[in-house]
């Protein structure tokens, strides 16, 4: 008699995972103070998957920080769309926007950003109180997150007492501490030394795979961009393939 169920060395169908981050046809603009308009964002089309990681490399003053500001509703796209777990960013009104880029987007930008006069667990804490978590719930997923990333000895420890490479690291556990659908990051480890930024990436790669947080990295090191899964370059206002010179793990075999 046939089983009803399938064997266990049978495959199983694979699962479509809706993307947490989408772009179609982003386009942004600036007017220069002699009033020349400088097309930075040309059509740019991306979509990245929970935990995925994709890096974007190019020239400075390319546009990548745009990009990112676009993508994490910072700023808003001239034309085309850009979706954050399926919700259209343009539709949104300012409250909902709000809680869009507080709930569902994290952000880690070059300089940490952590208020000074707090400790590394309260500033952990400090946007998920702001969504509204309980206080007990908010504190438990922050001594949850610093003990990720190494720090649960200093979570009483204001930003002073911190080395610059903790400091990152609490932003990033800031940055993941609601559980954020996409991890958007700017040159993370930009201020950091040698020795350090490793030990930060390192960190980052581990914790964005095991929150299942899907993440552009913009970059100027190649070493670190070439740990992502993707690594796109932003040239003539689109992304396009970085090329063999910089491959990502999913790229390296092709």
């Amino acid at each position: 008699m046939s089983s009803a169920f399938p064997s266990a060395d049978a495959a199983l169908p694979a699962v479509e995972v809706a993307p947490s981050i989408v772009a179609r046809g982003v386009r942004k603009s600036y007017v220069g103070g002699d009033g020349t308009r400088l097309q930075v964002l040309d059509g740019v089309d991306l979509e990245v998957r929970p935990g995925e990681m994709v890096s974007v490399i190019g020239q400075s003053g390319s546009g990548k920080s745009t990009l990112l500001h676009v993508l994490g509703a910072l700023d808003h796209a001239d034309a085309g769309e850009v979706f954050v777990g399926g919700r259209k960013i343009a539709s949104l009104r300012e409250e909902a926007l709000a809680e869009l880029r507080s709930r569902n987007v994290g952000f880690v930008f070059q300089f940490h950003h952590l208020l000074r006069e707090f400790t590394a667990l309260e500033n952990v804490m400090m946007p998920q109180l702001i969504a509204g978590t309980a206080e007990g719930d908010a504190r438990r997923r922050a001594e949850e997150l610093l003990g990720q990333i190494g720090l649960a000895a200093r979570a009483t420890h204001k930003p002073a007492q911190l080395s610059g490479g903790e400091q990152q690291r609490v932003a990033v556990a800031r940055a993941l501490a609601n559980r954020p659908l996409a991890l958007l990051a700017d040159e993370p480890s930009g201020n950091l030394d040698p020795e350090t930024s490793e030990k930060l990436h390192d960190m980052l790669f581990a914790v964005c795979r095991e929150e299942g947080a899907a993440m552009v990295l913009v970059t100027h090191d190649l070493g670190l961009a070439a740990r992502a899964d993707r690594v796109l370059r932003l040239h003539g206002g689109q992304l396009v393939s970085a090329g063999p010179e910089v491959s990502g793990p999913a790229q390296a075999g092709e």
